[in-house]
C-alpha cells in the first residue's frame, strides 16, 4: 500500500507505529498485521460464490485492531508461531491445529486473511510471510530485524554489502560458517523489501 495511506492512518489514530511514531516511524510485527488487517478489509471482495463483498465498515476495523492489540502474543520464536486470521467482519481468529497444504501454507476458510502469510496487495506489491520470510529467515531476535536463523547475521547487513556492489562469491567468504541459500534468500527478502518501497 502506499507509504502516504500508511502515514494517513497514523496521523488519523487509525494505527500509529508503536516503536516510534515521530519523524522516523517504526513499526512492530503486531504493528504489520495490525496493517494487513485495515488493508485487506478496507478492499472490496469477493465472496466465494463470486459476488462483491462491500469494504468492511471502521468501526468493525477498529474492534479488529483492539482484538490484536489485546492478544499480546509472543508471535516470533525461532520454534514455533501461532496462527492468527481476520475474517470479513473483523473478527480475529487463533487458528490452533490448522490443515496445512503440502509446503507448509495454511488452509483457511476463503473468507479469512492469515495475518502471517505471504501478503498480496492489489497495486502488485508483496509483503512476506512474517514468521518466517524465507525458510531460513525469522525475525524476533535483533530487535525484531529479520535474520537468519541460528545466527545473529542481519538481512539488512548482507543487503548493504550487495548494494555496496560486493559480489554473492565475496558475501560467501565473509561469512563462511553461513549456508549460501541463506545469504541467497536474505538478499532476496531486502531486494524485494525494497522494491515494495519503491512502488
Amino acid at each position: 500500500m502506499p507509504k502516504s495511506t500508511v502515514h494517513y492512518w497514523a496521523r488519523k489514530e487509525i494505527l500509529v507505529p508503536s516503536i516510534s511514531a515521530e519523524r522516523v516511524k517504526l513499526w512492530s510485527y503486531p504493528d504489520l498485521m495490525g496493517l494487513r488487517t485495515i488493508y485487506w478489509l478496507r478492499q472490496t471482495k469477493l465472496s466465494p460464490e463470486g459476488r462483491e463483498v462491500p469494504k468492511t465498515t471502521m468501526p468493525a476495523v477498529q474492534r479488529a485492531l483492539k482484538a490484536l492489540g489485546d492478544l499480546e502474543l509472543d508471535l516470533w520464536t525461532e520454534d514455533s508461531g501461532p496462527a492468527v486470521a481476520v475474517d470479513r467482519r473483523g473478527d480475529i481468529v487463533l487458528l490452533a491445529d490448522v490443515a496445512e497444504q503440502a509446503g507448509g501454507q495454511r488452509v483457511l476458510d476463503p473468507d479469512m486473511l492469515d495475518l502471517l502469510a505471504p501478503f498480496h496487495a492489489t497495486e502488485g506489491s508483496e509483503g512476506p510471510d512474517l514468521y518466517a520470510p524465507r525458510p531460513r529467515i525469522v525475525p524476533g531476535k535483533l530487535g525484531g530485524s529479520p535474520h537468519i536463523r541460528l545466527t545473529r547475521l542481519e538481512t539488512q547487513a548482507l543487503w548493504a554489502l550487495e548494494s555496496r556492489g560486493f559480489s554473492s562469491a565475496k558475501i560467501y567468504r565473509l561469512y563462511p560458517e553461513v549456508e549460501h541459500a541463506a545469504v541467497d534468500e536474505a538478499i532476496d527478502l531486502e531486494r524485494q523489501l525494497t522494491q515494495n518501497l519503491a512502488a
